[in-house]
């Protein structure tokens, strides 16, 4: 089974891309189109026809556009009807065959829930199967078509993810971020393979797989998320180097590009390694901070080989300028 190795790709990192990148990479997610009207959007993407440059770079390359993202709404509004849905669809097709993209990828945060300020409705969770078959019609069989999924049981209550899995290429997990926000929480690793000891939080890599694959979702359908971006977490206690104790948020952090030697020294950081979890953190004494280590992706691409999934995909491409990962990913998933 061939691993696909994707890359969300922001239209402010496009111009970033090389040539060394998509020869790597077996698909590029373009980020972000968006709903509005009711239609498809593409006004956040100003330099998509850079992508046309990525294809004769690598021919075998896969271009999708991906709709949506955190705070994009429209979308419940334009899947409560069959008509909102099939044109909506139309409109994706058009893009589709006018940039000459292999096809779209939804990522609608989230369906039943207006966490992000964004239209809802509890019908969202069978109109986000109606509108994928929409969107597949609309495509035929031989373009992509894949969702961005939460990695929670919460997504999995929102959705009819065996229904969906059916219609769709691949199920793209976010398993990052799941540590974190705003308010008290408890400092810990936002995108580990596995728990930490002692950590309560059923919220880890292996554990959604297992959760999605219950639901329906066969493993060679999933894409393992990895995260190109860090998130602090202030703590006040000094036990146990920060890992699992009171914080008073999770707030972003530096990209991974933005960890350097000289960010740690000036900062008094340390890094640790969480062999339970098989995933890294820097500690001072005050600030708790997680994110993916070059060990930390080793480990998760092990894993995808291992569990037999699809492949691994990562947000964003710009978050690692050194392409130290995504080195690491390629060299791992094309062995």
């Amino acid at each position: 089974m061939e691993r696909y190795i994707l890359g969300y790709v922001m239209d402010r990192s496009i111009d970033g891309v090389t040539r060394e990148d998509v020869r790597q990479l077996t698909h590029v997610n373009l980020a972000f189109g968006l709903v509005r009207d009711g239609l498809l959007d593409m006004s956040m993407l100003p330099r998509v026809d850079r992508a046309r440059l990525f294809k004769r770079w690598n021919p075998a390359l896969k271009v999708v556009l991906s709709v949506g993202g955190w705070g994009a709404g429209g979308f419940s509004t334009m899947a409560m009807t069959a008509a909102g849905r099939e044109a909506f669809a139309a409109s994706c097709l058009e893009a589709v065959e006018r940039y000459d993209f292999d096809g779209v990828d939804v990522d609608w945060e989230y369906p039943c829930s207006d966490m992000a300020g964004i239209d809802a409705d509890p019908r969202d969770r069978e109109n986000y199967t109606l509108l994928l078959r929409a969107l597949r019609d609309a495509l035929g069989p031989n373009r992509i078509l894949s969702v961005a999924a939460g990695a929670s049981e919460d997504f999995l209550a929102w959705t009819e993810m065996g229904a969906a899995a059916r219609i769709l290429d691949y199920v793209q997990l976010m398993t990052y971020d799941m540590r974190g926000g705003e308010g008290p929480c408890q400092a810990g690793h936002h995108a580990a393979l596995g728990p930490s000891r002692g950590d309560a939080s059923p919220r880890n890599a292996r554990a959604v797989v297992e959760l999605f694959h219950s639901a329906g979702v066969p493993y060679e359908k999933m894409v393992l998320g990895a995260a190109f971006y860090s998130r602090i977490f202030p703590v006040d206690s000094d036990r146990n180097r920060g890992l699992l104790q009171p914080a008073r948020s999770g707030s972003f952090g530096p990209d991974y590009g933005g960890l350097t030697d000289a960010w740690r020294r000036e900062r008094g950081f340390h890094e640790y390694w969480d062999e339970d979890a098989q995933a890294a953190w820097l500690w001072n004494g005050r600030e708790f901070v997680s994110f993916e280590s070059p060990e930390a992706v080793y480990c998760k691409c092990e894993y995808v080989k291992e569990r037999g999934l699809r492949g691994l995909m990562y947000w964003e491409h710009g978050g690692d300028p050194s392409r130290e990962l995504l080195g690491i990913i390629a060299r791992s998933l094309t062995d």
